[in-house]
């Protein structure tokens, strides 16, 4: 009976359908449909009606409550049929420790029909047949991911409209201890308010709806970034409503196309590595901000500053736009920088307030080493126009160089080891910087030759920029990253 049933429905196809259609039955055993009356979400249950040519059956399937409701009688083993009145407690005995085995048990019910009229008015007295018993094996080495999940700060809860026993087996199998079960029945005589506070507790959410899905979702949004997984009908509301809608490549097309991702292997730990993934993006985005800000408001107030104070320009446009290449080249190579692990193992926050702090901050610092390089070229070594211009070049260059290493991580920069390409390139962009006014074109873009006390003095006040830029970075992030 279950395998017509499955095998019959017009309905969409679903893993238990599915299966069942792989049961084997006496071949000479040919029924023909004759009416169906859909599964829905309410009824729980999915009837068809078949002639076998002996006689007309309506077999119904679904969920044990609300078959039960609609029986009035039993088959027994010896094929006899009785009331079912005496037999309700053990048949829920029965399904109780099905559940807690981890055994998703569905009901069939049928009875004898003459009418070719089919609707879900046909659904009474019908006669209990049984359980259809299925095993859904935890995927192997998912109580890893999770554990590689939970590492990452990434909670996991289960929203089912599996029956509690079952919900609360598989929830033991995959590593959550001591779960905290609400069911949809709970549900819906809890306010939005209380809500709110219980799924922070709640592990287990069983026996919902559909409807109840996006409650929950919408209830976790209040305190939590919400991802939700999931691949039937029921589950599409619920993937609209999250921050993150994951689906999987077998789903249903509904459930797919709701999706903003969906996951083409079939392997969770495809998960841990986005979040990871996403997580590096995020913090290399945020250190090329960081670079930017600081550099553009800093070379602004600076340039400002001499511009007002100077006979001449402190740089020509020329050397501004050379300094521009030189520096933004490597920073190209920002996208592929190494992340410490310790921005990796929690979730990055997009924080307009701290970028402007940092820009105001470092902006200063970077101005105040600018006017000691303008007060040591000008007036300690009393260089001219030429000299002035290249000796803030190169101080420009290599401060705006050295300071990614600096705010490429929130340790001491010594501790974290940079991405090699990153490296590469601002090293061979450094070099090349300090030989740029050796080479015989130098003079064409404005740059001579400094002495060597000249350059020693730049290279000094560069070395005091990067160790003060360095301490106030980690007093920095110590007292204002909270993320």
């Amino acid at each position: 009976m279950a395998f017509w049933n499955a095998s019959l429905e017009a309905g969409y196809s679903n893993p238990i359908d599915t299966a069942l259609k792989r049961l084997k039955t006496d071949p000479t055993a040919i029924a023909e449909k004759i009416g169906e009356v859909p599964y829905d979400f309410i009824r729980k249950r999915l009837s068809i009606a078949v002639s076998t040519g002996k006689e007309k059956l309506l077999i119904s399937k679904g969920a044990f409550s609300q078959v039960l409701t609609i029986c009035g009688t039993i088959r027994l083993t010896n094929e006899s049929v009785a009331g079912i009145a005496p037999y309700i407690q053990t048949l829920e005995q029965q399904y109780t420790d099905y559940g807690s085995k981890g055994l998703r048990a569905i009901a069939i019910c049928y009875k004898n029909i003459e009418t070719s009229d089919i609707s879900k008015n046909l659904e009474t007295e019908m006669i209990f047949a049984g359980f259809i018993l299925m095993n859904d094996p935890v995927k192997s080495g998912i109580a890893e991911t999770i554990n590689e999940l939970h590492k990452l700060k990434v909670g996991l809860k289960i929203i089912t409209g599996d029956n509690v026993n079952v919900a609360k087996s598989i929830a033991l199998n995959i590593g959550i201890k001591k779960p905290i079960v609400m069911t949809g029945k709970a549900l819906f005589s809890t306010s939005p308010e209380a809500l709110g506070q219980l799924v922070k507790k709640t592990n287990i959410f069983a026996e919902v709806e559909p409807q109840q899905k996006e409650r929950i979702i919408l209830a976790l949004k209040q305190n939590y970034t919400v991802a939700y997984m999931g691949d039937g009908i029921n589950d599409v509301s619920a993937i609209n409503a999250a921050d993150v809608g994951i689906s999987v490549e077998n789903a249903v097309d509904v459930a797919r196309e709701a999706a903003d991702f969906v996951l083409m292997e079939k392997d969770l730990n495809v998960l841990v590595d986005g979040i990871r993934e996403g997580r590096k993006t995020f913090a290399n985005t945020m250190k090329y901000l960081f670079i930017s800000t600081r550099s553009t408001f800093g070379n602004m107030c600076s340039v400002a500053a001499a511009s007002l104070a100077l006979p001449f320009l402190p740089m020509l446009p020329k050397q501004i736009l050379l300094t521009n290449f030189l520096t933004d080249f490597p920073f190209l190579m920002v996208t592929t920088d190494n992340v410490d692990q310790e921005q990796l193992e929690r979730p990055g926050k997009w924080d307009l307030k701290l970028i402007r702090r940092y820009m105001v901050i470092f902006g200063i610092h970077s101005s105040v080493f600018d006017l000691i390089t303008f007060l040591t070229l000008y007036y300690l070594l009393k260089v001219k126009e030429s000299g002035f211009q290249t000796g803030w070049f190169i101080e420009s260059v290599l401060s705006e160089l050295l300071i990614v290493f600096i705010i490429r991580t929130h340790k001491n920069f010594f501790r974290s080891k940079p991405g090699r390409d990153l490296f590469i390139l601002s090293i061979t962009a450094l070099v090349l910087t300090i030989g740029l006014p050796y080479f015989p074109f130098a003079a064409d873009i404005g740059l001579t030759p400094l002495p060597m006390l000249n350059l020693g003095t730049i290279l000094l006040v560069v070395t005091a920029y990067i160790i003060t830029a360095d301490l106030l970075k980690v007093w920095f992030f110590r007292t204002y990253h909270t993320a």
